[in-house]
């Protein structure tokens, strides 16, 4: 950056490592973090009328007469959309379509990088319901799959459902079920070292948004003992009187024992702690768990538990942190699961399929195991390719593949 160059989230309060690092990362992004290139030359007259006019006009032809030939003939098959509103962006909340398309862009590049997946970042100028499902559903010709991004609940889970009883193509909110998968694979990694079985585990999620919603449901679908689901009031249970129409769902489906009151009346005897919320836990909360529990607090930039607190009494230790072993990120998922939907042509992404994409991805470090290392690194070569031949199985088997 020249010294010219103002930087605008620089007042000169900062520290100066953090200023340092703003300035790298306003460099990183000046101009965007990705562009469209061709797959094909166009170097002479001849090369131009085969990509272009006229002969496009031959496979645009073929397509009207087959629509189905639109996924051998274009990118459609190869590429998804990846949808905001801006209305609940990583840990900064409503900043809005253009203040999130950095990280728009971010996610678009890390289904590339990862996934092998062509990506598209789209965001949207409007907040309601209906409009994101009629703008995303008018979009959806040109995609082969839609991957919905830090939409706010609960309006994100009518938007997914609505989205995927309209499409036949893969509708995937990821701050769902991405981390609702790799939490899972994490979970039986970490219940596996400590020699118990998921059956054996009760479990409490601190915070009903997006993901502790789709973590409570893929636990629930993948056997756990019991599990129980906070939100700002307490448990979440059928004695409240105050629950909307997600939370109603999860009296239902979650707290077999029956338990009511704050958090810390959870977390007593509780195998497992799920953070998917901010704020603190009390110690002597942690404290009040059972022997050789797994805490898994996923909170960014500020754990739920603090690393240093949680080893003091957990057996397995997780955040959302890459500064921490055992980092719970959405990257370990989203590709692979993606590009799996797509190899097959997949109309949906079923929870077979997620509960496949989280086995898979918890095996690729079944036989390295340690307190250390209960999740692969997304940086293992190994991640994609097992949870993509996975998902891309589980879709042939449950009937949504078609090809």
């Amino acid at each position: 950056m020249s010294a010219d160059t103002v930087n605008p989230l620089n007042d000169g309060d900062v520290a100066g490592s953090e200023a340092q690092l703003i300035d790298a990362a306003l460099a990183l992004h000046r101009g965007g973090k990705m562009a469209v290139e061709p797959t094909v030359p166009v170097r002479d007259k001849d090369d131009l009328s085969l990509a272009y006019t006229p002969g496009v006009a031959k496979v645009c032809s073929a397509i009207a007469e087959q629509p189905e030939l639109v996924h051998d003939y274009t990118w459609k098959s190869q590429v998804v959309a990846v949808v905001t509103d801006g209305s609940a962006v990583l840990g900064l909340g409503d900043i809005g379509p253009e203040a999130s398309l950095p990280v728009m862009e971010g996610k678009s590049i890390l289904f590339r990088q990862f996934g092998g997946v062509n990506a598209v970042p789209i965001a949207l100028d409007c907040r309601e319901a209906d409009e994101i499902v009629e703008t995303v559903a008018r979009l959806a010709p040109s995609f082969g799959g839609v991957n919905l991004e830090d939409i706010s609940a609960p309006r994100c889970f009518e938007i997914e459902r609505r989205l995927q009883e309209r499409l036949d193509i893969p509708i995937f909110h990821d701050d769902q079920h991405g981390t609702a998968v790799v939490t899972l694979a994490a979970l039986r990694n970490a219940a596996k070292l400590t020699g118990r079985s998921l059956g054996e585990l009760r479990a409490v999620i601190s915070g009903a948004g997006a993901a502790g919603v789709a973590i409570a449901k893929i636990l629930v679908e993948a056997g756990i003992g019991d599990v129980a689901v906070c939100d700002r009031k307490g448990i979440i249970g059928h004695d409240r009187e105050d629950l909307t129409d997600v939370k109603r769902e999860m009296a239902g489906l979650t707290n077999k024992a029956g338990l009511s009151g704050p958090l810390a009346n959870a977390l007593k005897g509780a195998d497992v702690f799920i953070g998917v919320s901010g704020g603190t836990v009390p110690e002597p909360a942690v404290a009040s768990m059972a022997k050789d529990c797994l805490i898994f607090a996923m909170a960014n930039p500020d754990p739920e538990i603090h690393p240093a607190v949680a080893h003091r009494y957990a057996a397995v230790v997780a955040t959302g942190r890459s500064d921490f072993p055992n980092q719970i990120n959405n990257v370990l998922a989203f590709p692979g699961i993606f590009a799996g939907a797509l190899q097959v042509r997949a109309s949906r992404i079923t929870e077979g399929m997620k509960l496949a994409a989280a086995e898979a991805l918890a095996a690729v470090v079944a036989d390295e195991l340690s307190a250390d290392k209960v999740i692969p690194s997304p940086f293992d070569e190994r991640v994609a390719p097992a949870v993509t031949a996975a998902v891309a199985g589980a879709a042939r088997a449950e009937g949504v593949a078609r090809r």
